[in-house]
């Protein structure tokens, strides 16, 4: 591995930072250890990105630009979509994949 590898800065939307609460939230009210293991989970995911964010596949819908999101499964059934951009990582939504895409933060996009 080159010692100079790029090393993204990874920028949580705050809109998507609420849904990740959100999720901790609804969890924690059956288990709070559940909770707390999603809660990390996601986080380390999430700080994952700083290395290869390209590894994950485009993330394709009809109401997205073509190519601009990706997407990496977090915890087994979170979606986490980003956008990678001149050094950046952004993170646009976290989406719990047993939920309809309606719900997606990045449908007004």
């Amino acid at each position: 591995m080159d010692s100079e590898e790029l090393v993204y800065r990874v920028i949580v939307a705050p809109a998507a930072s609420d849904r990740m609460y959100e999720h901790f939230e609804f969890l924690a009210r059956i288990s709070e250890t559940a909770a707390r293991k999603l809660l990390d989970g996601l986080i380390a995911d999430i700080n994952s990105l700083e290395r290869m964010p390209y590894r994950n596949p485009v993330y394709d819908r009809p109401y997205l630009q073509s190519g601009k999101y990706r997407y990496m499964i977090s915890c087994g059934r979170y979606r986490i979509v980003y956008q990678v951009d001149e050094g950046n990582v952004y993170i646009d939504d976290i989406q719990d994949c047993r939920q309809s895409e309606s719900r997606s933060l990045l449908d007004s996009t």
